[in-house]
């Protein structure tokens, strides 16, 4: 099989993945002109070591670019990229809307390349200043929703993220014209064989560019209680023979229907997640071990969802202890979705409410919270140099042969009022 991976036959990149199409399919599709995505080759190669060197991966969903470097300069290996953040504040058609597929199918590969470009100058403004230990380019598992379309749309979007230099991407098996939140209600189920369709569909976009990108299925069949269609057979149990209005078909939803649906598309993704109401480590535990019985080893995601209310769910130890627990049961991709979206407004709501109130005293409360950090290596303290005036003034001299006297941080505030 022509694929995406350098030595996948070596390190079993390949294992226990099917295809349906030949090598001779990816071949012809591919044109005469092979172009090579380095980003998304190097964040799926390393993720995948991540994926089976680490107990589990943890990401957060980052909102911006500048997330996205705090999120490595703290420790973070993974970054997550939720399409629910995609719609409520990062999408190309600069409106607020709700996570139902709403926002153009572009918006999601644009922010892709905006957390990517805000890691490179990252690595750029350290490595100018001789500081190479930080691997910046962090994985960036990207949300795909329901593909937007049928399996040529998702062909198309597969390949856009690719190009963005996605790592990793995630489709999910609801109907894109009417797709929701995963904790939202309303939500409409394709066939089993159309969304094996959307992964085939998706895994040949990666062959065709020539990327190993990690594939997740992830299933909505524990809470979504319509089907498209009853044509399916592997679908027949989860019948109940009613209909809707609108011609949907009434199914039977709950962790038998993702459990089946899971072991329907494993082989066919690197990962297998099923969207949960509650942290419910009894579900998951039942989910994986159904999963393992039938594919041993299969790698599984899981979100730690912001939907949740953990308090009201868990006490404090078994808050604690629930990734490593999920681990243990082969989550090994845990994500919390929406946290860029929920810290950025908490904290600028808390700074607001100081602010409206006390004026300068607030802001300077921020300030001094920010040096508290520098010394577990916060250092947008000083943030001309953290968008890159150092960098751009290494260029300046490069240009001038080292005699440029329009430098931009040599005697700026910054350098006068903030420790290096």
């Amino acid at each position: 099989m022509v694929d995406g991976s350098t030595n996948g036959t070596a390190n079993g990149r390949w294992k226990g993945i099917e295809r349906p199409y030949a090598s001779e399919d990816v071949l012809r599709l591919r044109g005469t002109v092979q172009v090579e995505h380095t980003l998304a080759r190097l964040g799926a190669e390393r993720l995948w070591t991540l994926l089976h060197s680490e107990a589990y991966v943890p990401a957060l969903g980052a909102l911006t670019g500048g997330q996205a470097v705090q999120m490595v300069k703290a420790g973070l290996k993974a970054i997550y990229l939720s399409g629910w953040q995609v719609a409520a504040d990062a999408n190309l058609g600069g409106h607020t809307y709700p996570d139902q597929s709403l926002y153009p199918a572009n918006s999601g590969p644009a922010l892709v390349r905006r957390l990517n470009n805000a890691l490179l100058r990252a690595d750029q403004i350290h490595a100018a200043e001789g500081d190479t230990e930080t691997y910046w380019l962090a994985p960036i598992v990207a949300d795909a929703e329901a593909g937007f379309g049928g399996p040529l749309n998702a062909f198309e979007l597969m390949k856009a993220m690719i190009e963005e230099g996605a790592a990793a991407v995630h489709f999910e098996d609801q109907l894109s014209s009417e797709k929701k939140c995963g904790h939202l209600g309303g939500k409409v189920l394709v066939p089993t064989n159309q969304f094996v369709r959307t992964l085939a569909a998706a895994r040949l976009a990666a062959d065709v560019c020539g990327v190993p990108t990690i594939l997740v299925a992830r299933t909505d069949a524990l809470s979504a209680a319509l089907l498209t269609s009853d044509t399916d057979p592997a679908d027949e149990p989860f019948l109940t023979g009613e209909r809707t209005p609108e011609g949907f078909f009434v199914v039977r939803a709950g962790l038998e229907a993702a459990i089946a649906r899971g072991c329907a598309v494993a082989p066919y993704a690197d990962l297998v997640w099923f969207e949960t109401s509650t942290p419910d480590m009894g579900e998951a535990r039942e989910f994986a071990q159904a999963i393992h019985e039938q594919f041993p080893g299969k790698m599984l995601a899981y979100n730690c969802s912001p939907s949740f209310n953990w308090r009201s769910q868990l006490d404090d130890n078994a808050i604690a202890g629930f990734q490593d627990d999920l681990a243990a049961l082969g989550y090994r991709f845990q994500l919390v979705t929406l946290a860029g979206f929920h810290s950025l407004n908490a904290a600028m709501f808390e700074l607001a409410h100081g602010y409206a109130r006390e004026g300068m005293s607030a802001y300077v409360r921020l300030q001094e919270a920010e040096f508290a950090l520098e010394e577990h290596g916060y250092t947008a303290t000083r943030h001309q140099r953290e968008a890159g005036a150092g960098y751009f003034d290494a260029v300046a001299q490069a240009i001038s042969g080292g005699e440029s006297s329009t430098l931009a941080l040599e005697g700026s505030t910054e350098a006068a009022q903030f420790r290096s």
